[in-house]
């Protein structure tokens, strides 16, 4: 975990509370810098939300592993690729092995990061829009992982590896101590974010160098199914989580827009006073 929930309170608390103080100097830098601070404010709270959430889930873990089950059982009904399957690609390969490890533990929160100040500032006007939709994906998901489901390397029985554990890249303990909650597998937030950074990407910019979001998502995706850290399930469900509310965000704009319009037609649209008369 890159950092604790705690400081990421304190970090929020003391950039917020900066940011207010400022709000009244007139410097150029400042001025420049206020929107930026609340950005900033604004995310470290969401991260700490996050952590706090994760923690909060581990408190009832009845029935995790049963869940983690379920959801290998329907992937089957619904002939999805096995998770195990794509485990014997890589476990005969160390260094392929080590490398998802590192991806799935250290590339979620930076490329997220990059991703919201590159957006921030090239493309201020998209930034908005996307950041909602990054608050209530993320909100919805840990909403739900609030219901324990344990991830496929946890399920007795079905041969998926923890491979973090083989060469001590863990960045979990014993279930409910480690730096990060191992029962919020559903729905999953590393494949949820790196979806997001590609369409966003996607959207705003025609640049070549947009297709290394695209990259970043399909390692990320790979990454959590060959470490054993989710199922293709968690996956899907997080995407379907955020083109939902892209399309209510949508729908909402075309509705306000339209609103808008209509009142403005119906203003322009009013009679005239009738002129004075004029005496001869």
């Amino acid at each position: 975990m890159w950092l604790d929930w705690t400081y990421a309170v304190m970090l929020a608390a003391v950039i917020g509370v900066a940011t207010a103080a400022a709000r009244d100097v007139k410097q150029p830098f400042l001025v420049k810098a206020r929107p930026f601070g609340i950005e900033t404010s604004l995310i470290f709270a969401l991260y700490a939300i996050w952590q706090i959430a994760g923690q909060a889930s581990v408190l009832k873990i009845d029935h995790a592993l049963e869940r983690g089950q379920q959801i290998w059982d329907l992937e089957r009904d619904l002939h999805f690729l096995s998770e195990r399957t794509v485990q014997q690609w890589v476990l005969p390969h160390r260094w392929l092995v080590q490398f998802c490890n590192g991806y799935y533990a250290i590339m979620h929160v930076p490329s997220l990061v990059f991703f919201l100040v590159w957006l921030f500032v090239k493309h201020r006007s998209r930034y908005g829009s996307i950041r909602n939709t990054l608050a209530m994906l993320t909100g919805i998901c840990l909403a739900i992982q609030l219901i324990p489901v344990a991830p496929p390397r946890l399920v007795v029985g079905i041969g998926v590896v923890d491979t973090p554990a083989l060469y001590d890249q863990s960045v979990y303990g014993a279930v409910g101590t480690g730096v990060a909650d191992q029962l919020s597998a559903m729905p999953s937030v590393h494949v949820g974010w790196a979806v997001l950074i590609a369409t966003g990407t996607l959207v705003v910019s025609r640049g070549r160098w947009r297709w290394i979001a695209v990259l970043h998502a399909s390692l990320t995706i790979f990454a959590v199914v060959a470490t054993g850290n989710h199922f293709w399930l968690d996956g899907v469900v997080s995407v379907a989580i955020m083109f939902v509310i892209m399309g209510m965000q949508k729908v909402g704009r075309l509705w306000w827009k339209r609103t808008r319009s209509t009142g403005a037609a119906g203003g322009s649209s009013a009679p005239s006073p009738a002129p004075a008369s004029v005496n001869a």
